[in-house]
């Protein structure tokens, strides 16, 4: 694995040229909030890494984040695999009983889109008011395997990141397969930080929160998956191959907009924020194409 901690891909002020770096002054003891600081106008600086993500060397050169980047491009990434139902209290408010396994469904990767100043853009087809968040923890693997053991699952596991599942749920709710409708362009808006497994040594702890224009409505733990990611992992690696690269996308827990009293829908213009716990925020904007 490589030596950095913290990873960010972004657009220097320097060169107008995308780089990879680790943000300055983060450290496994101290990390700053990149997504936050993007949106407050604070100055973000960052050694450069050289190679790619799964390479990369830390070197002393210091660049100017000019703009962030999902850490991970659409090129890199293979798969999208997403997990269903995996929290114990959104399966109670979706009055749908435990899953007895992983449900999994998937998005193509045009769905990846970065985060703030890059907007989640709601099509045609999803402008029926029920444009919809999920906060998510997001895996990223780090080296390709098959039938993967529970007890080596995390030795797969390149870092973390926090992601956003945006669905349209009048479009998932006609048909039993739920891919189309989570999977429209811009709609998984990942970053801003992938956080090395140095730093998160255990997935199960993180607390995890979504805040839509300024209010939480989603505050949960990963400690309420209802499989956790090492399951995840060994079960979806039967007889199938995990490549580097491979996003999993590991289940929301309660407080999506679409069972609230009132309904919450993401609007056009509207702020949505993923916070998670030794991460940070991914911050995103919504755009509404026009009609």
């Amino acid at each position: 694995m490589p030596n950095w901690t913290h990873l960010i891909r972004f657009v220097a002020t320097e060169d107008g040229q995308t780089h990879l770096g680790l943000p300055v002054r983060e450290t496994s003891h101290f990390s700053r909030d990149v997504g936050l600081d993007s949106v407050n106008g604070v100055e973000i600086k960052a050694y450069l890494i050289v190679g790619d993500i799964f390479t990369g060397t830390v070197t002393k050169h210091i660049y100017t984040v000019s703009k962030l980047l999902s850490p991970i491009t659409r090129e890199q990434c293979g798969y999208i695999r997403c997990l269903g139902l995996n929290y114990t209290d959104h399966a109670k408010e979706a009055n749908m009983q435990l899953p007895k396994a992983p449900i999994l469904f998937t998005k193509p990767r045009t769905a990846l889109t970065d985060p703030y100043p890059a907007a989640i853009t709601i099509p045609k087809c999803a402008q029926d008011g029920t444009s919809d968040y999920e906060a998510e923890l997001c895996v990223v693997i780090g080296k390709s395997g098959r039938d993967i053991p529970e007890e080596e699952a995390l030795d797969y596991v390149l870092g973390y990141t926090s992601s956003n599942d945006v669905s349209s749920r009048n479009l998932q709710l006609i048909t039993t397969q739920w891919s189309f409708s989570k999977g429209l362009d811009n709609s998984c808006p990942i970053g801003p930080v992938l956080v090395s497994t140095s730093v998160i040594p255990d997935p199960q702890t993180l607390s995890i929160k979504a805040i839509y224009n300024g209010q939480t409505v989603q505050d949960g733990t990963t400690k309420d998956m209802i499989f956790d990611i090492k399951k995840q992992i060994s079960y979806l690696s039967q007889g199938t191959t995990i490549e580097a690269g491979t996003i999993f996308l590991t289940g929301t827990p309660a407080g999506i907009g679409f069972v609230r009293e009132p309904r919450v829908v993401l609007e056009d213009g509207s702020d949505i924020r993923v916070e998670i716990e030794k991460i940070g925020t991914l911050v995103s904007k919504v755009k509404y194409e026009a009609l």
